[in-house]
């Protein structure tokens, strides 16, 4: 970094066209602001400055050079201010990806209280339904909610546990059904990033039963599957939060009671660090301390 000190000094110097007013922006003493520009002019093999008993000036050359390096300078200064607050618990930015529904609803008074704490932070929110992949993506987290992930090189973390019920509107046939082998595969609506089909497990804690749904219909939409199965369309597999104004109003009653299928989990996802930077680990511990009342307020 010398060589980045070395141009720093001279272009504050031809700022303030005096070595002691550059020296104290600097932190310097003059005769160190003096020794660094004699020695990037030797190097150089050229005057940069004209001196006088009052202030100094850019030669011709000195003038160029200014010019042409302004701007990787100060990507350099960028860069370096970025790593530097990246080490910081309190200051910096975080690139998060998060699903659509706790973007919008969770996850807005968790950032602004966490920007009352670290106002110096700032935040780059993506919101999608979809997986990321987090480290071409360029995220420093992502927020997801899903079984447990199988990626060897992914850093994650539970947080709680997502129950998921099975639903379907009342007075339909499928809500007088009494065991899920009862249902039809083109009843059975699915959700999938990729508007594929799905494999319910279902257990009654002592056997289990497997399954396909997506045959008739698949979406990556919770709430777009919550209203088809409202509307009689079939039975979907849901978490609470898509579907909890739906059981409050009468719209969907809960199925197959007896059956449960595996709990999905709240996880944070991070790319593979050596070590979590302290900005990750600060909103990580504040993110985990405050979701839990959150989803439970909005369920």
């Amino acid at each position: 970094m010398n060589d980045y000190k070395a141009l720093r000094t001279f272009l504050m110097a031809a700022e303030k066209r005096n070595f002691a007013q550059a020296a104290r922006e600097l932190d310097m003493t003059p005769a160190a602001v003096t020794r660094a520009i004699a020695a990037l002019e030797a190097d150089l093999g050229v005057q940069l400055f004209v001196r006088t008993t009052r202030q100094v000036s850019l030669t011709t050359d000195g003038a160029i050079f200014a010019a042409q390096i302004q701007p990787a300078v100060e990507t350099l200064e960028n860069a370096r201010r970025d790593v530097m607050n990246a080490n910081k618990a309190d200051e910096g930015r975080l690139r998060i990806s998060a699903p659509t529904w706790l973007g919008k609803t969770v996850l807005p008074p968790i950032l602004s209280g966490f920007k009352e704490l670290y106002p110096k932070m700032g935040f780059e929110i993506s919101l999608s339904d979809g997986l990321v992949n987090i480290v071409d993506d360029d995220y420093d987290l992502a927020i997801r909610i899903s079984a447990q992930p199988s990626d060897k090189f992914t850093i994650w973390r539970k947080i709680c546990a997502i129950p998921r019920m099975l639903v379907a509107a009342p007075g339909s046939r499928f809500a007088d059904l009494n065991h899920p082998s009862e249902l039809m595969p083109d009843e059975c609506l699915a959700y999938s990033d990729e508007s594929r089909r799905e494999s319910w497990v279902l257990s009654d804690g002592g056997s289990s039963v497997t399954i396909s749904a997506g045959r008739g219909f698949s979406a990556n939409s919770g709430e777009v599957l919550a209203d088809m199965a409202a509307d009689g369309a079939g039975v979907a597999l849901l978490p609470g939060f898509h579907i909890a104004e739906h059981l409050r109003t009468g719209r969907l009653v809960h199925v197959f009671k007896g059956w449960a299928p595996q709990d999905l989990w709240l996880t944070l996802y991070y790319p593979p660090y050596q070590a979590l930077p302290p900005r990750i680990v600060s909103f990580s511990k504040f993110f985990e301390q405050q979701v839990p009342g959150f989803m439970i307020a909005v369920h």
